[in-house]
């Protein structure tokens, strides 16, 4: 069986302020589960990537948006594409992701 995921890269759209923002990644969200997508995944980031944004840009924090979207979806698997484990405490990394498996 063939699984397909779907990565947000960039939390950056024309026209899309802060206060819009959570409604229109979630409306991604909800896209992904629809279209038949298996997994979304964002990147644990604090700032956005030099080839897809500048370091100002939009990044929501992952696992909190991960929690987040959870509410707004049912079928589609969510995870991190990436965890900055080199400046998270694994103690509180493995609280969050245990308490986001039970959300």
């Amino acid at each position: 069986m063939t699984t397909l995921g779907y990565q947000i890269p960039s939390f950056t759209y024309p026209g899309v302020g802060p206060d819009q923002l959570f409604s229109n990644v979630a409306r991604q969200a909800k896209e992904a589960e629809s279209a038949g997508f298996d997994t979304l995944m964002v990147m644990d980031h604090f700032y956005q990537l030099p080839m897809i944004g500048s370091p100002d840009a939009y990044m929501l924090e992952c696992y909190a948006l991960l929690s987040a979207l959870a509410r707004e979806t049912s079928t589609i698997r969510l995870s991190s594409l990436v965890t900055g484990n080199t400046y998270r405490n694994p103690a509180v990394l493995a609280k969050t992701i245990t308490t986001l498996d039970v959300v």
